[in-house]
């Protein structure tokens, strides 16, 4: 791998990925957290499905829900495997720290993850990060961008109690995921070659902690691993 130290990669990605095999195992109790008995028995009406139906669906929804969140921080973690940069702990105001190239960011795993009133949450948080490091540019980062497309520009959210956009600053930006890779690196292809690597490092995670063989061949060999990276990225 050119943009990453594969060890260095590993050991970050270890716990989202046991955490993310251990959600698959979980037995659910749907009803821990007090079912809503009338959204149950009218979904199951609608879909015209089985009350059996509905909860084995709905236990498959929400395996899911804790799966995502057990790879929230994955990116974060990636980025902090990198040479230079630091990933910070929950509870700062920003996530990434990289000196060498005098570069901060607040990552966020796809562009419709944070709604208005946060953006501009976001933009002051990166503002006030910035009050004494000299030279940096602070990036706001959607991992999966809007539109499959590449940007770098300044990021300039609308206030909505002043109706107006926030100041135009060109050291506060937004990016997408690629882009931010490709900065980060200084490997144009550094989330290509991510992405084309990852499933052969996870299934070592799984059958070292677990000892259960997985097949990533059969996940890279599918059209539609290279089809869902083009309509997230582009060509």
């Amino acid at each position: 791998m050119e943009s990453f130290n594969r060890d260095n990669l590993k050991r970050a990605i270890k716990n989202t990925v046991v955490r993310l095999y251990q959600a698959q195992n979980i037995e659910l109790d749907l009803y821990r957290n007090t079912l809503d008995c009338f959204s149950a028995s009218l979904d199951a009406l609608v879909q015209g499905i089985t009350m059996e139906q509905w909860l084995a669906q709905e236990k498959e929804r929400q395996v899911q829900k804790t799966k995502q969140n057990a790879i929230g921080t994955l990116h974060e973690d990636i980025m902090g495997s990198l040479a230079g940069v630091e990933n910070l702990p929950v509870g700062n105001l920003i996530d990434i720290v990289c000196h060498d190239k005098k570069i901060i960011a607040e990552v966020k795993n796809k562009h419709n993850t944070t709604k208005g009133n946060h953006k501009v949450q976001i933009y002051r948080d990166l503002s006030q990060a910035l009050q004494g490091l000299e030279g940096y540019t602070a990036y706001y980062v959607e991992i999966l961008p809007k539109g499959a497309k590449s940007y770098n520009e300044p990021f300039t959210p609308s206030d909505n109690q002043t109706s107006s956009r926030l100041p135009l600053r060109n050291d506060i930006r937004v990016i997408d995921g690629k882009s931010f890779y490709a900065l980060l690196t200084g490997q144009v292809n550094a989330l290509v070659e991510l992405y084309m690597n990852l499933p052969k490092i996870v299934a070592e995670v799984i059958l070292e902690e677990f000892g259960v063989r997985t097949s990533p061949e059969q996940v890279v060999a599918s059209n539609m691993f290279d089809y869902n990276f083009i309509k997230a990225y582009g060509k």
